[in-house]
């Protein structure tokens, strides 16, 4: 008979050990719990634990696998319409690859975020075109 996980506890267990410096221990549990999140379609969750992995991942200086997360929690985000956390994530990322000297990512990054920015400035069902100008 196997342990149903419970991933409300393991969320609560990975932010206690995230808050005492236990980075590697964490993020793993963030993970983990972001699988058992995204399974039961509470997206939202399964993004903010990528987040939070990705954040034990800068703080351990993994750039590599913080980007890596940090890029599953903006997909989840953009895909769920959790737009302005997505942007979050992304500007994680590009930091990151910033911090990994990756000029072509960042320029990537950079423009994905631009276009989303400049998205929301536009008023919805409006659009920069008038006739009166």
């Amino acid at each position: 008979m196997s342990v149903r996980e419970d991933p409300i506890k393991m969320h609560k267990e990975a932010g206690a050990l995230m808050e005492n410096g236990k980075y590697a221990e964490a993020k793993d549990i963030f993970v983990k719990t972001a699988d058992l999140y995204y399974k039961g379609q509470n997206y939202f969750g399964a993004a903010e634990m990528y987040y939070k992995a990705g954040e034990c991942a800068v703080a351990l200086k993994d750039w590599a696998k913080a980007v890596e997360l940090f890029m599953k929690s903006a997909d989840i985000s953009f895909s769920k319409a959790f737009d302005r956390y997505g942007v979050s994530a992304l500007e994680q990322a590009r930091d990151c690859q910033k911090t990994l000297g990756n000029t072509k990512e960042v320029e990537e990054l950079e423009k994905k975020i631009k276009e989303f920015n400049d998205k929301q400035k536009e008023p919805e069902g409006e659009s920069s075109f008038s006739v009166f100008s």
